[in-house]
């Protein structure tokens, strides 16, 4: 089911850049005759630099000139939920086998899957630094021109930099003056890049203005901000988090002037009619019915639909049974921080969709619904989930399907792309950063180093949006499909209550968006003291393992390494093109 797909520049001039979308993917990350296939003289103008800019942008999604797939999507959904405890690889266990070795944690410098991110990421670099590169000899572009590009540049570069970091953690860091011409692309892995990643986001704050008319997907200087934040949380700097998350809350707008808030409904951020809405910090834009024949639409996500049913394929990242019962809540409607996962919330595991089921009647958080299809509820526009009928594998998967990647029935046409192999191609952008994440770090913040009470303040502002009636998931009468009940935090009795609390809101209120697995990375390794390691991680995911084995019989006999399975091996095929400058992590 791979496909080399050819990513649609959205640019101008695409005759002078297109170019740029077949770099060979047989060389390294740095070894591709970009230069030699540029024309730099003749994209040397202010028209040939936008384009290489909108470029450097259309990585954002995933999608580069290297053989990239799915393995490569903008939304991290294997690296960052099925290798977590959000979902399960899902489908069937013989197709995309590679990504069962990053479920289970024994997965080896030789998964195509690592190669094909490392090299999407190298693409979206090397675009970044063409742009700086080649700006220098145009003559028609002004000071501020200049500033303005030059500002977006940078943090496009500090953005793939820092993926590429989160994955392998030694990674190496390639600017403008490493070039293929120069034959001085050997660059080491050994030296830490978060200083050149702060440098860049920094040079992209002093330079980005507030708004761009009529620009929405161009980056603005808050949501610099906000990621510069995301870099020092991920650094434990809670300092200087802190300060520029307050000035995003107080201040921030998205880039077509929109105040920073939570959207009313919860939903809303997951569909593509109501997106670039207040919410959206840093939104990664996607399109269709645009003649790329879908190559502009989200195609990371293509695969992470109910099998044979909404979006036509294929029963991938399915919701895990430990993610379900973390909605739990008890008789006030709040969580339970410890217990969550000793009882199970019903489910249909093993049932036809024509033998009886009756969903649970228990108390549940109503982003359970937006965020997993549960047989019996209704699922978006498309009906009741039925079970079964729209599951690949139960067996191996589990019964439940994802949500948030989905479009609405009514928007099939519109929102979909339907000029390809399957019918899944949409226009649902990738949220990359949401105002409630903005919320959330403020709220670590402000328990490892202020205010419990503040914290407790933001987390329900998160919570306090969720509880929203109008919000609810409801059955054809209008009543609510399920006994949903959230309440307010009255009080963090304790840092450790209150840590807790916080890490606990992130998992549910983000969940299969991609994080959860550098959340879980970030609680326990401290880059600010040497990377030590506090085995928060290890605990939580080899709990995890031993809670879901007995469900899913491949994580028996399997175990998280502390030590190794924090970070991802180095591919194998970088190492060997790189003739020993790249030195691969430990435990691979």
């Amino acid at each position: 089911m791979k496909i080399i797909k050819i990513k649609a520049i959205r640019a101008v001039l695409m005759s002078s850049i297109i170019v740029i979308s077949i770099y060979s993917c047989k060389k390294d990350f740095l070894n591709k005759a970009a230069l030699g296939t540029l024309d730099p003289e003749g994209l040397a103008n202010r028209n040939g630099v936008e384009g290489l800019l909108i470029g450097a942008y259309s990585v954002l999604d995933g999608y580069g000139s290297a053989n990239s797939g799915w393995e490569t999507a903008g939304s991290n959904w294997v690296y960052g939920s099925v290798a977590s405890d959000d979902s399960y690889k899902g489908s069937d266990p013989g197709d995309q086998p590679d990504i069962v070795p990053i479920e289970t944690y024994t997965e080896t410098s030789s998964d195509y899957y690592f190669n094909s991110k490392w090299s999407t990421l190298f693409d979206g670099i090397q675009r970044s630094n063409d742009v700086l590169r080649i700006m220098r000899l145009a003559k028609d572009i002004t000071p501020q021109d200049t500033a303005l590009i030059s500002a977006q540049a940078h943090f496009l570069r500090a953005h793939y930099h820092f993926d590429g970091k989160k994955m392998w953690n030694n990674f190496p860091f390639v600017d403008e003056t490493i070039t293929y011409k120069d034959k001085n692309f050997n660059v080491s892995n050994t030296t830490d890049i978060y200083p050149a990643i702060e440098a860049d986001l920094k040079f992209a704050i002093a330079n980005l203005p507030p708004t761009w008319e009529g620009a929405v997907g161009r980056i603005n200087v808050w949501a610099a901000k906000a990621y510069l934040a995301k870099v020092y949380m991920f650094e434990h700097k809670f300092d200087e988090a802190k300060v520029l998350l307050e000035d995003v809350i107080a201040n921030g707008v998205t880039s077509n002037g929109k105040k920073y808030s939570l959207n009313p409904l919860f939903e809303d951020n997951f569909n593509p009619a109501t997106q670039n809405n207040s919410e959206g910090v840093f939104e990664v834009q996607n399109s269709v019915n645009d003649n790329s024949n879908g190559g502009n639409g989200n195609w990371g996500d293509v695969l992470n639909f109910p099998y044979g049913a909404p979006g036509g394929c294929c029963g991938f990242n399915q919701p895990s049974q430990s993610l379900v019962n973390s909605y739990r809540v008890d008789a006030n409607g709040l969580p339970f921080l410890d217990t969550w996962n000793t009882v199970d919330v019903k489910n249909d595991q093993g049932l036809r969709s024509t033998d009886p089921f009756t969903p649970d009647t228990i108390p549940l958080d109503p982003r359970l619904d937006w965020t997993v299809g549960r047989r019996g509820i209704p699922y978006l526009d498309w009906g009741i989930m039925p079970g079964n009928d729209w599951i690949r594998d139960q067996n191996n998967g589990g019964p439940y399907s994802p949500i948030k990647n989905l479009y609405y029935k009514s928007q099939a046409g519109t929102f979909t792309d339907n000029n390809f192999w399957t019918p899944g191609v949409t226009a649902n952008d990738i949220m990359l950063i949401r105002f409630s994440d903005v919320l959330l770090w403020a709220a670590e913040c402000e328990v490892e180093i202020g205010s419990l009470a503040k914290a407790m303040n933001y987390v329900n502002q998160v919570r306090a949006r969720a509880a929203n009636p109008k919000g609810f998931v409801k059955k054809s009468d209008g009543t609510d499909a399920a006994n949903y009940k959230i309440g307010l935090y009255t009080s963090f009795p304790s840092q450790d209550y209150a840590r807790k609390a916080v890490r606990f809101e992130r998992k549910i209120e983000l969940a299969m968006e991609g994080h959860r697995f550098f959340d879980l990375q970030r609680y326990s390794i401290d880059p600010s003291a040497n990377y030590a390691n506090n085995g928060y991680m290890t605990n939580v995911l080899n709990a995890y393992i031993n809670k879901e084995k007995g469900r899913r019989t491949y994580l028996q006999g399997k175990t998280f390494t502390q030590g190794r399975n924090e970070y991802f091996p180095i591919p194998q095929a970088q190492i060997d093109l790189e003739h020993g400058s790249l030195k691969q992590n430990p435990g691979y």
